[in-house]
C-alpha cells in the first residue's frame, strides 16, 4: 500500500465492483464467486483472502432486514393467500440474496487487504507441557 504506484483505493468502490483492491482494474473473481489466485493487472497475490462466510451472513441479514419489511408491507396491505408468497416472496428473496453475494464478497476482500489480514498464527507458551505445574501426577 505504500507503493506509489497503487495509491489507497475506496475499499466499498473497489470491493462492490469486484476489482483488485490494489490497483482497482484486473478482475477479482473468476466465475461466480471463485477468487482469482492474483490480479492479471498488477500481480497481487490473493492469497491472503479468505472472506469465508462473511458474504453469506451480511448478505442474508440485509437482504432479511429489507425483505422482511417488503413482506409485511405486502401481506398488510393486499393480504394475498400464502401461495402466492411461495411464487413471489421466496424467490424474489433467494435472487436477492444471490445478487449481494458476489459485491459482498469482493468488498470484505478489499477490506482485508487495507487491514492487512492474515491467516492466524497460533503458538505455545508451554505452559501446560511436560513440567507445568498444571500438570500434576500421581505418585502410587
Amino acid at each position: 500500500m505504500s507503493d506509489p504506484a497503487c495509491p489507497p483505493l475506496n475499499t466499498l468502490k473497489t470491493g462492490l465492483a469486484c476489482r483488485c483492491p490494489r490497483c482497482g482494474e484486473g478482475p477479482l473473481l473468476k466465475g461466480f464467486l471463485t477468487i482469482r489466485e492474483s490480479c492479471p493487472e498488477c500481480g497481487l497475490d490473493y492469497g491472503f483472502a479468505d472472506p469465508a462466510d462473511g458474504p453469506a451472513f451480511f448478505g442474508m441479514s440485509l437482504v432479511g432486514v429489507i425483505g422482511m419489511v417488503g413482506f409485511m408491507a405486502f401481506e398488510f396491505t393486499v393480504h394475498p393467500p400464502v401461495w402466492v408468497h411461495m411464487v413471489v416472496t421466496l424467490p424474489l428473496l433467494t435472487l436477492a440474496c444471490l445478487a449481494v453475494l458476489r459485491p459482498l464478497k469482493g468488498w470484505l476482500v478489499s477490506e482485508q487487504y487495507v487491514h492487512k489480514a492474515a491467516p492466524p498464527e497460533f503458538s505455545s507458551v508451554g505452559g501446560h507441557g511436560e513440567g507445568s505445574p498444571w500438570k500434576t501426577r500421581r505418585k502410587s
